[in-house]
């Protein structure tokens, strides 16, 4: 069995990373330019115990968080209103929500960062030739 991707793999078509790799220690991790990701925004932020993030918002681009590990709390919109994530929790925020996250763990937290702007394009996958299924056992 190979050994999992750390550093940046780049191949014919596709880029491979791991977010540990792109940075030692907090802040933010620049996944789009590492792997070259041109049609959306995508971060991995690191947020130590008891720190948050300023508030903001965008003009144009919707946001979903997706939280890796560690647990956050969110503070959103004109109420203020607040919601915890763990390990695998996830959030859509619009562009113009202001949104504001504080580590609410004891261990550093990790969460993805996704934004974008023009809309969801639809299911667009094929099948290659010769495929006849999507999923199914590994032979």
């Amino acid at each position: 069995m190979a050994d999992d991707v750390q550093q940046i793999v780049e191949g014919d078509g596709y880029a491979l990373g791991n977010i540990d790799a792109l940075a030692d220690g907090p802040g933010f991790r620049k996944i789009r330019r590492a792997l070259g990701v041109t049609a959306f925004g995508v971060n991995a932020i690191e947020l130590p115990p008891g720190y948050e993030t300023g508030g903001h918002y965008h003009e144009r681009q919707e946001e979903l968080y997706f939280v890796h590990r560690g647990r956050i709390e969110m503070t959103l919109g004109d109420d203020d209103a607040t919601h915890v994530l763990g390990p695998g929790g996830a959030a859509r925020v619009d562009a113009a929500t202001v949104r504001k996250i504080k580590n609410v763990g004891d261990e550093p937290a990790v969460y993805l960062a996704v934004g974008g702007e023009g809309g969801y394009v639809g299911r667009d996958g094929r099948l290659p030739e010769g495929e006849t299924t999507r999923f199914g056992p590994s032979n």
